[in-house]
């Protein structure tokens, strides 16, 4: 059995096809695994680290403006198309896959695109509410669409072939219990948890508004434990504290990075974050109410119709970074914090649209159109 995996952009769209490659080759002896992405992007950092070879076409994305600069680099992406059509097919040759999937990322498109015609099973998956250009073209001509969630069903041209798997998360996020992982931190009294974090790099203008919440909790005596993951902005929020007068407070945990993410997240009352795909998947999965505040530099704004998902189904709340402010964050945290009812209604939103075993799921599915082999 070989299995290629197609994907790229970020470690969302990395992180499930990983899950998922680790999942067959643990259940098929003998199964090979290619992971195909695009020249220079993160992929061919990340997958290596997890022991899988990768090779790259040359691909890049098309911009949605009419100036100068984007009108040159879209007609360098119309030349790259025909250059990554040659290399994905040179790939399919070499590597003879008895099955393609797609899990994200322009990189996506001319292997997916080859191999479904050729007849080689296909297959997307889309973690993202709302599919990008390149899961909205393949999915006029794979076997299977695979999404996230019901709501993005009708976002597709044929609803029939849309299969709700939910995404796959990490099963180290599943290992504690609340009880437990506050146990871990060192935790002693029943003080709420809430936890910020702006993505593994920070962002500038989001880590100032925790610099302002930060110093309105510790005004008001510090009520709740909070961890901020400031990342490359963590020593400019550490002297913009001190500044402010608040050092050596125990109960406000301010780390560069958060590298026990798993047990943080499970300790948590309340998550202040992005909107990314597997955040929102990470959240849904074990239920923890979040404050939302999607990043204004992503294509098609994808983060805010992923963040208003979890906040229609009654999850999350939604604040556009536009329209937010410490205060504002502090406030609408304290709201959600001090009412139990709240917190525990959220959860049970998220609990009712999550996908507990999304691997399993999706590895159900592959494994049927494995079982369909179509190669002509």
């Amino acid at each position: 059995m070989k299995i290629l995996f197609t994907c790229g952009g970020t470690a969302g769209h990395v992180n499930p096809a990983v899950a998922l490659a680790q999942m067959f080759q643990a259940r098929n002896q003998g199964c090979e695994v290619l992971f195909v992405g695009a020249d220079g992007g993160m992929e061919t950092r990340l997958v290596p680290k997890e022991g899988y070879p990768i090779e790259t076409v040359t691909i890049t994305n098309f911009r949605r403006s009419f100036t100068p600069a984007a009108i040159g680099h879209n007609v360098k992406t119309l030349l790259n198309m025909n250059k990554s059509k040659k290399q994905a097919n040179a790939i399919l040759d070499r590597f003879q896959p008895d099955l393609v999937v797609g899990t994200g990322g322009y990189a996506s498109y001319p292997v997916v695109n080859a191999a479904a015609a050729r007849g080689i099973p296909t297959a997307v998956h889309e973690s993202n509410a709302v599919p990008g250009l390149t899961t909205k073209a393949l999915s006029k001509v794979v076997d299977v669409v695979m999404v996230g969630f019901e709501e993005s069903r009708n976002h597709y041209d044929d609803p029939s072939k849309v299969v709700v798997t939910g995404t796959p998360v990490r099963s180290d996020f599943f290992q504690y219990t609340r009880k437990e992982a506050r146990a871990k931190l060192g935790f002693t009294d029943e003080k709420p948890l809430v936890l910020s974090v702006w993505g593994s790099l920070g962002a500038e203008e989001m880590n100032r508004q925790i610099v302002d919440f930060i110093s309105l909790e510790y005004e008001q005596g510090v009520p709740f434990h909070h961890i901020h993951g400031a990342g490359r902005d963590y020593q400019t929020v550490c002297q913009a504290l001190k500044a402010k007068g608040v050092e050596n407070q125990p109960d406000i945990d301010v780390r560069e990075y958060i590298y026990d993410m798993p047990v943080v997240m499970a300790a948590a009352d309340l998550v202040l974050c992005r909107a990314g795909a597997s955040t929102i998947s990470e959240l849904t999965a074990i239920a923890k109410p979040s404050i939302l505040v999607p990043s204004p530099n992503v294509v098609a704004d994808h983060q805010t119709k992923n963040a208003r998902v979890l906040e229609q189904a009654g999850g999350a709340v939604l604040l556009p970074e536009g329209e937010c402010s410490g205060e504002k964050l502090f406030q609408t945290a304290a709201s959600i914090l001090n009412d139990k009812s709240r917190r525990e209604a959220m959860a049970a939103a998220l609990r009712e649209m999550a996908v507990a075993d999304a691997a399993e799921q999706i590895y159900s599915v592959l494994s049927g159109l494995l079982g369909q082999k179509k190669r002509k």
